[in-house]
């Protein structure tokens, strides 16, 4: 919808401008770029892919963590509630980030083994899944 608005807003205003092929492709460019920073700004986006997380996590993570519950501390699930109560610094990306990578109490630092990549795609894979509901 914001594309066809500053479209149609520079299709409006070449009136004020020579109207040449070469004014129109620079114009065009130009509210591609202003189109393309409204919404890199407006548009949230997660660090990293929950789809590739979710198979890192699989792989790494579930001997513990299956089904976003916890063998060792049973309280501190990884269900949205125990995270908001439990991560330190809340439930966020950027806290199981840290946690993920440097470890605390019984948990392990997974800094060393996994990369800062499949970090951040586990982070996103837990915290998207504690939104909807782990199965």
């Amino acid at each position: 919808i914001m594309k066809s608005f500053i479209l149609l807003s520079l299709l409006i205003s070449l009136n004020a401008f020579s109207f040449s092929l070469k004014n129109v492709a620079k114009k065009l460019a130009e509210g591609a770029v202003v189109t393309s920073i409204i919404f890199s700004v407006a548009t949230p986006v997660s660090a990293g892919d929950a789809g590739f997380g979710e198979k890192v996590f699989n792989a790494n993570c579930a001997a513990c963590h299956a089904g976003g519950q916890n063998v060792i501390m049973p309280e501190k699930t990884l269900e949205k509630e125990a995270l908001d109560q439990y991560l330190a610094g809340g439930r966020s990306e950027t806290s199981v980030v840290a946690q993920v990578t440097n470890g605390k109490n019984a948990m392990p630092a997974f800094g060393g083994r996994l990369s800062d990549n499949d970090i951040e795609n586990v982070a996103t894979y837990v915290i998207t899944t504690s939104e909807a509901g782990w199965d």
